[in-house]
């Protein structure tokens, strides 16, 4: 062992607490000591983290670290603080103020490591700081997401390469990932550029008890978990395709004795932060979550991932498990996959990543309208949702394109971005789109391929991650473990029934709609035969709505509000549907004895809120269009407000907002239906 490495092992144990650096862990950074660049593929768990961390302290100024996990940020920069090293972060969750600020304390030395979102390289405030603020080294963190070919690709990420490429080339960068095929890695070292060293470790995960459990329906995953879950051992994680999901298997779960709670990207930051410190508190059995959670939070001792959908990927899904068993200890790691054949043909689990995959790059309709609007006028991101009518996530992945071809130029105009059209651009190129796209899609039948093939689960992992190191593999049900299934008796048919029956969707209203609370639906509008029967309803001249749909929604109000005294019923004014909603309103009122009051009106025209596909114009769909007849008689009262379906809330938010400026003491929405659409992380 060199001298070198002994005096900084003893450094490493008076301000890490750690005695000694993994051999692999010392090449890297006694390389990146040297002023080299290297790019780092290791399993999670490995201790990458260390691997910039500790140079960083050796270093007289600031390491600035890209990372687009929010709670790694904010887990490091704690941990770092305790041992005495100055650390912060960038990021949305704290206010445009803090992150100023946080930016003159990097200018001023004060800031040894820098945690950033890759978006702030849009920030003009950082860009030019980045000029003044003296830079140790850069480490570009989740690497994978800068390459068009990484299972995590955003555009916006690339400018990360833009700071990398001004950089003195003595000056030390280190790109780390856990999941890099070789085509991934051959373009992340294209893009770095300089004298570059890959270190590609071992993936497999020894420790891993892998097991495929092939069912007919969701009902038997849902089964599965409530007869298995409390015998597997410790603490977990539930992975879910869609927000819908995570509420509806965290709610059986609890229904069947087992201590869950579900996570996604709809719940306000602070909720996020307490379930987020409650799974390291192991205060749970298991999250249940989209893939929204899991990455960045340093938990060692996650004992199981499940998945009840398919990743996109074999790399989606080894990226995702590694968040488990990093303390070595035996790990348990199942997935699901529904095999019923859908009317299209496909297996119902493989539908939902197949549309994810379609939908990631908007048609090149969408493309050209974006085009088209810019030609009339510069837009910022706000005005081109305007004036195109594309949802947002839309908007950012057309902007980003449209950049990366030279189409669009960004400029800077006071504290707005705006995108101007470069006349004399080269036609819009969509080819490369559709080779991504089947690239993805044979990823995907690369992940129906883990689930049907004979091999050990590991070892077709790690093949398809292009690591063939030489193991013998005794870890799955395809080797020495046995295989699972579903036993669906009566009692548990019966059982999952009675539950889908009594399981009611929240109505989420968010913080901003003065006195209105979250409310009910009766159902989801794609469940049974609940959104057909309000359709039959509304646009196939079908007449009232039918009796069962009043007896669902009843029982949903008596379930959630029967302990409040209502003063009285109002009815959203309808654009299309004619006394549709007040129809089932006065039935409804009669059946709760409550009065009720048709006096809330629209002041002006308004269109049916389903033309449109972002907030900014459903909002404008909307405001001020309401009012109530004899406004003096609002307040004070309990209020429940009832439609037939809730989308995005807008004209209930906007209407509780009325009511609560007219005095409304409590306003309950409650529907008969609430879509699905687009609730995903």
């Amino acid at each position: 062992m060199s001298i070198e490495r002994l005096e900084h092992e003893q450094n490493l144990k008076r301000i890490f607490g750690i005695d000694h650096f993994y051999d692999e862990q010392w090449d890297a950074i006694e390389r990146i000591l040297s002023g080299e660049r290297i790019l780092m593929i290791q399993r999670t768990g490995f201790g990458k983290s260390l691997c910039y961390q500790y140079p960083a302290t050796q270093f007289s100024g600031v390491t600035v670290i890209f990372s687009p996990l929010i709670a790694l940020m904010r887990d490091q920069v704690k941990s770092l603080n305790r041992k005495g090293i100055s650390a912060r972060y960038i990021n949305s969750e704290q206010s445009p103020e803090d992150n100023s600020a946080t930016i003159q304390a990097a200018l001023n030395g004060e800031i040894k490591i820098l945690y950033i979102a890759p978006e702030r390289q849009e920030n003009q405030e950082w860009i030019e700081a980045t000029r003044r603020m003296k830079l140790s080294m850069v480490v570009i963190d989740e690497a994978h997401t800068i390459s068009v070919w990484g299972h995590d690709f955003r555009p916006a990420f690339r400018r990360i390469i833009n700071l990398v490429k001004l950089l003195p080339q003595d000056l030390p960068v280190l790109a780390t990932t856990a999941t890099a095929t070789k085509r991934v890695q051959n373009d992340i070292e294209r893009q770095i550029g300089g004298k570059l060293t890959t270190i590609r470790g071992s993936l497999v995960r020894s420790n891993f008890n892998l097991y495929v459990i092939k069912v007919q329906s969701d009902d038997e995953k849902m089964v599965w978990l409530a007869q298995h879950l409390n015998s597997i051992e410790g603490t977990g994680l539930i992975y879910t395709g869609t927000r819908v999901d995570t509420e509806q298997y965290a709610k059986w779960l609890v229904h069947n004795g087992v201590n869950a709670i579900n996570y996604n990207a709809g719940h306000d930051a602070e909720t996020r932060k307490d379930i987020e410190n409650g799974l390291m508190e192991n205060r749970y059995k298991c999250v249940v979550s989209t893939n929204a959670l899991g990455m960045g939070i340093d938990k060692s001792d996650i004992r199981f991932i499940i998945h009840t959908q398919i990743p996109a990927s074999p790399i989606h899904y080894y990226q995702e498990i590694g968040r488990a068993g990093r303390d070595g200890k035996t790990t348990t790691i199942i997935l699901f996959f529904n095999e019923h054949i859908g009317d299209n043909g496909f297996a119902d689990d493989y539908r939902l990543p197949k549309s994810f995959i379609d939908g990631a790059r908007p048609s090149r309709d969408k493309y050209l309208k974006a085009i088209n609007a810019l030609k009339e006028e510069p837009l910022t991101i706000s005005g081109l949702m305007k004036a195109t009518n594309l949802k947002q996530t839309q908007i950012r992945v057309i902007k980003a394109d449209l950049i990366e071809q030279g189409i669009v130029r960004e400029v800077v105009n006071g504290k707005n971005k705006i995108f101007e059209y470069q006349y004399g651009a080269k036609e819009l190129d969509t080819q490369s789109f559709e080779s991504l796209r089947q690239s993805k899609l044979k990823d995907l039948d690369a992940m129906i391929g883990y689930v049907y093939t004979d091999k050990p689960r590991m070892q077709y992992l790690c093949e398809f991650l292009d690591d063939d190191t030489a193991v013998t593999f005794s870890n799955c049900d395809n080797t020495n473990l046995n295989k699972q299934a579903v036993q669906m008796t009566e009692y548990w048919t019966n059982s999952i029934a009675e539950f889908h029956e009594n399981y009611f969707p929240m109505l989420e209203v968010g913080t901003r709609c003065g006195n209105m609370i979250n409310g009910v639906a009766a159902s989801y509008y794609g469940v049974s035969n609940v959104g057909n029967a309000i359709h039959r309803s509304k646009y196939e001249n079908g007449g009232d709505f039918p009796d069962f749909l009043l007896r669902l929604t009843l029982k949903a109000y008596w379930k959630k509000f029967k302990d409040i005294k209502f003063d009285m019923v109002l009815v959203v004014p309808p654009t299309h549907s004619g006394d549709l909603v007040k129809n089932f309103a006065e039935k409804f009122a009669y059946s709760i004895k409550v009065p009720i009051s048709t006096e809330l009106v629209k002041v002006r025209q308004t269109n049916e809120q389903k033309i449109y596909q972002n907030s900014y114009l459903k909002q404008e769909n909307i405001k001020d269009a309401f009012s109530y007849t004899h406004s003096e008689n609002i307040a004070g009262k309990r209020i429940l407000l009832i439609d037939d379906i809730y989308d995005s809330g807008a004209t209930m938010k906007e209407i509780g907002r009325l009511l609560t400026l007219l005095g409304a003491e409590l306003i309950v929405p409650i529907t008969i239906a609430k879509t699905i659409g687009g609730d995903i992380l």
